[in-house]
């Protein structure tokens, strides 16, 4: 009898103990300066402005997301399903929105990218249509760039899509694990094979491309001859699995923004990385996001 109270007592501990830390890994915590942040996850269908000490300025219900920006004002451009972009104001209502609608031939499309340009036109990637629109605010598409894919696939073509400096655009070809910079025409003028089914590019300052490779599980920056300059891969950072690497982007203080997409509650969701590879910050909540967040956005330190 003693015996089997002992074993029901360590039972107990035991499952309180598993329910504490449970509930310390779903917690929000961040590590280093504490910054606000757009965050948003298609697992517990919810995109969020938090600041600093996680308390949400504004929640929205959302399906599917895979990107968002910040605009003047506290407006965002963002989405709630891969079938819309909407921008929302300060208080997160929805203020505009521009529908993906059919291909010419009736099939479906899917975007995964977008961008308010400076002159106020709006970029969508068409994915199924393989094409980028420009549109102004009464949805008229002001100019079209055709994109070179053998097999338009709705949810493939593209992940994101970024301006360049010059006027051109560069693109994520998930399917195809191809970063391609177009011109204005549809023209490829640079072309790098990742290997993998990359989800992020960027162009940076120094004329580098900054690339998230998705299943990768890497990030990488490369120069215009192609060559790998910098990168971080797996076990770079003691302590911290890269999974799905989704958004990343360069800081003003050179620092390395890197959302970690599906890597489970025992890693961070967010990471911000020096260039010799150390944790500077980073951001974990699974008890409000789940699983599944490739979106983030660094708003005020």
């Amino acid at each position: 009898m003693l015996l089997r109270r002992s074993i029901a007592r360590i039972l107990v501990l035991w499952l309180a103990l598993g329910a504490i830390q449970a509930q310390h890994r779903a917690q929000a915590q961040q590590t280093g300066t504490k910054r606000s942040l757009f965050a948003a996850d298609y697992q517990k269908k919810i995109a969020a402005v938090l600041d600093a000490d996680n308390n949400p300025k504004w929640k929205l219900p959302i399906g599917d997301i895979h990107d968002a920006q910040p605009l003047a004002d506290g407006r965002w451009l963002t989405q709630t399903s891969f079938g819309n972009v909407v921008e929302l104001d300060a208080e997160g209502k929805e203020i505009w929105r521009f529908d993906a609608g059919k291909t010419d031939a009736g099939g479906p499309i899917e975007i995964h990218a977008f961008r308010r340009l400076p002159n106020g036109l709006t970029m969508i990637a068409q994915s199924g249509a393989a094409r980028i629109i420009e549109v102004d605010r009464d949805k008229k598409i002001v100019h079209s760039i055709p994109l070179s894919v053998p097999n338009p696939d709705p949810h493939r073509d593209t992940r994101l899509v970024r301006p360049t400096p010059n006027g051109n655009y560069i693109v994520a070809h998930e399917a195809l694990g191809l970063a391609r910079e177009y011109d204005r025409t549809g023209k490829i003028v640079w072309e790098y094979n990742v290997g993998s089914k990359l989800y992020s590019v960027m162009r940076l300052a120094n004329g580098n491309t900054l690339i998230g490779t998705g299943d990768g599980h890497r990030v990488i920056e490369v120069d215009p001859n192609k060559q790998i300059v910098w990168e971080l891969k797996q076990g770079d950072i003691p302590g911290v699995t890269l999974a799905w690497i989704t958004m990343v982007e360069r800081l003003e203080n050179g620092n390395t923004w890197i959302v970690n997409c599906h890597a489970g509650p025992d890693n961070p969701q967010i990471l911000e990385v020096t260039p010799d590879k150390k944790l500077a910050w980073s951001f974990k909540d699974f008890e409000r996001f789940g699983n599944a967040l490739p979106v983030a956005v660094p708003l005020t330190p």
